[in-house]
């Protein structure tokens, strides 16, 4: 079907006409499930008639620009249900033709099993893991909040929208729900609201026997306004729904949909039959004659399409808050411009010139310290050029470091600051973060200790499947952590953080090599980035101005000897400053050693072929990697002749020095592989 309709003058808006606009994407649903033998036919069914009210009666986006600033931002958390906002989305007038819902769940089409960011137009963020898409909405919710403090004046609302997420059972039954909507409770998100798919049934059958949460009251005590009992199949009181909460600006908002899972199959509405598989062509045969839909598959009707189109509205609406945004830059020049730079993702036109100076800087007056303290150090130095930064911690805020001189706090009702202690909550931190990157305006920063990254690991991959900028800080990166004991200490972190595909990981050796792990963190922006940082003090390293360049690469060689090496010593982190005393003391005994310092092995791994024979010659096949963590990840650079000195066990509980010379994290025991090595 064309796009670009327009709607007929007068619209088919009676309640028969609705349910007919609802039954569209019932069928389009039904058919691309079957279609491809796959997928999950009953949640779209079942809230078709809740979208069909939400599009065309709410939402304020344009089919024509997706990435309109000012559109509302839909997130569909039951990211199950994606036929869905696809069908919503073709019926709309989006670039997503029919032909790509025929193409459902098949290779390189725009209509994947599960809503992913960066496939379809008009989806905001990659929805599968439940729970997630909620914490994400409500980092969009935050960041339209936060904006629209920080840009608009009087009489120039300029940042006006609504996130609206679907969610079900299990999104409310993982535990990552509880963590984001407790805090958006907190932060009164007037403009978040949540249509709860009330429909009784997951895959295992009906959730009575695992869940049976008084969910409307466990939403009151976050400090949710909450609509209780609402038909989700009447399109009179889902719209009455949706203008409640609106009109209730101080709180987020849950409307609580009763719904029938596969609505209108007249053999498996109701039933987890026809929640994850098709509903086979005798069903789908019984349900066109149950709601009278005489079309072929994947077959709509001129009118109906007529009437879904939010093609011309929707430019009419961008056109309206172009004009309104026209008279904010004439009123506010600087404001709009800073404004415009943000939506985007431009970084400030000083930016680099600024953060070579700040380098230099630090190349030469870096005191010793913690590499979490050189952190601060270069957030001093960073985030006065951004004012898109936006900080926080889960509860560390002390320990991570996160917190410096320019930041400040939101709290009790002021959101003009740019931190937020985001308590013990890990998962959603991480999750929250993401929304804001994805909604845009913003650089988010994240920070807890390295070992509870674990709580957050499935954000963090999401970040990284969606290639979107976040930037997650990790402190207290190693058994140099020390009295807190194995519990605190991570061991097979860092390597499993280097195996998520498009994640950067940071292990920088001293503040120069922080830096400049930060500055690359802030201009990657096709993926996350991991900081992970010291407790313990480290020596700085002196460098060339050359060398200082070369830490762009990931790895270079920070001590070279006179002749071709015999010997490589690659290393990162805290163990950066004992493999250089080892390597002078062997080159003195008349070695030829060199040490490569690894802070980011993704991009050193991305150099070409000539840059990494430069730092690892083939011909050098005696290698030694020293790391304090799981070691099986550098035998890729050391090959089978090589030898990694790293942390196989957990750790003990004992001050970082004592625990480094116990597991043999010394200079004594580098020069001794070494030596047995030659």
């Amino acid at each position: 079907m064309p796009f670009g309709h327009s709607k007929p003058t007068t619209t088919i808006y009676t309640m028969t006409d609705r349910k007919k606009l609802a039954n569209a994407i019932r069928f389009l649903a039904m058919d691309a499930v079957q279609e491809a033998n796959s997928g999950h036919p009953g949640a779209p069914m079942g809230m078709a008639d809740i979208a069909e009210v939400l599009f065309n009666d709410f939402l304020q986006h344009n089919p024509k620009n997706p990435q309109w600033f000012n559109r509302d931002r839909f997130v569909m958390s039951n990211g199950h249900g994606s036929m869905l906002p696809y069908s919503a989305l073709h019926l709309s007038g989006y670039d997503l033709a029919i032909d790509d819902l025929k193409k459902f769940r098949q290779l390189h089409s725009k209509t994947p099993g599960h809503p992913e960011y960066g496939y379809t137009p008009g989806i905001e963020t990659t929805t599968g893991p439940l729970g997630q898409g909620i914490a994400n909405a409500v980092g969009m919710a935050l960041s339209e909040k936060l904006l629209a403090t920080q840009f608009n004046q009087t009489g120039h609302d300029v940042i006006d929208h609504h996130t609206y997420v679907f969610l079900g059972d299990g999104c409310l039954m993982e535990g990552i729900s509880h963590e984001a909507c407790s805090l958006a409770g907190t932060l009164k998100l007037g403009k978040l609201i949540a249509i709860y798919d009330d429909n009784n049934i997951s895959i295992d059958g009906e959730v009575g026997g695992w869940f049976t949460d008084n969910t409307p009251q466990r939403f009151k005590a976050y400090g949710w306004h909450v609509v209780e009992n609402v038909n989700g199949h009447d399109s009179q009181a889902v719209k009455a729904a949706i203008a409640e909460a609106q009109a209730n600006s101080d709180k987020p908002t849950l409307i609580c949909a009763k719904t029938n899972i596969g609505d209108g199959a007249p053999n498996k509405a109701g039933s987890h039959d026809c929640h994850g598989a098709p509903l086979g062509a005798e069903e789908i045969k019984a349900t066109r004659q149950a709601l009278d839909w005489p079309y072929a598959p994947f077959e709509i009707p001129e009118e109906v399409y007529a009437a879904w189109d939010a093609t011309q509205s929707g430019a009419d609406k961008e056109a309206q808050w172009n004009d309104k945004f026209a008279a904010y830059s004439s009123a506010h020049p600087e404001l709009a411009a800073e404004l415009t730079r943000r939506m985007k993702g431009q970084l400030p036109d000083n930016w680099q010139q600024q953060v070579q100076k700040y380098i230099k800087q630090t190349a030469s007056d870096a005191p010793q310290m913690a590499t979490r303290q050189a952190s601060k150090l270069s957030l001093e130095g960073l985030g006065p050029l951004l004012p898109e930064f936006f900080g926080g911690s889960a509860d560390l805020t002390p320990s991570n470091n996160t917190f410096w001189s320019g930041s400040k706090s939101i709290n009790d009702g002021d959101f003009s600051g740019n931190y937020m202690s985001y308590g013990v909550r890990e998962f959603a931190m991480s999750a929250i973060t993401n929304g804001m990157a994805l909604h845009g305006g913003f650089i988010p920063y994240s920070a807890t200790f390295l070992m509870f990254s674990e709580y957050a690991r499935n954000a963090l991959r999401m970040a990284a499947l969606m290639k979107i900028r976040n930037i997650f800080v990790y402190t207290h990166d190693s058994i140099g952590v020390g009295e807190d004991g194995p519990t605190h200490q991570p061991v097979e972190q860092t390597p499993t953080l280097r195996m998520i595909p498009n994640m950067n990981v940071w292990r920088p050796c001293d503040a120069v090599e922080s830096v400049i792990a930060w500055q690359c963190a802030v201009e990657k922006t096709d993926g996350p980035s991991c900081l992970l940082f010291t407790r313990q003090k480290v020596q700085h390293q002196e460098r060339s101005a050359d060398q200082i360049q070369k830490i762009y690469h990931g790895g270079y060689v920070l001590i070279d000897c006179e002749k071709h090496p015999e010997i490589i010593v690659i290393a990162t982190g805290s163990e950066v400053g004992i493999a250089a005393e080892a390597t002078k003391i062997l080159n003195e005994q008349g070695h030829q050693v060199r040490l490569v310092s690894m802070p980011c092995a993704e991009t050193f791994d991305q150099q070409t072929d000539a840059y990494k024979q430069s730092v690892l010659p083939a011909s050098c096949t005696k290698r030694i990697a020293v790391e304090a963590a799981h070691g099986d990840y550098w035998y890729k650079y050391v090959g089978l002749e090589g030898k990694v000195i790293s942390q196989n066990t957990f750790g003990e509980s004992a001050p970082g020095n004592v625990l480094f010379e116990h597991f043999g994290f010394t200079t004594e025991q580098i020069v001794k592989t070494a030596t047995e090595l030659l």
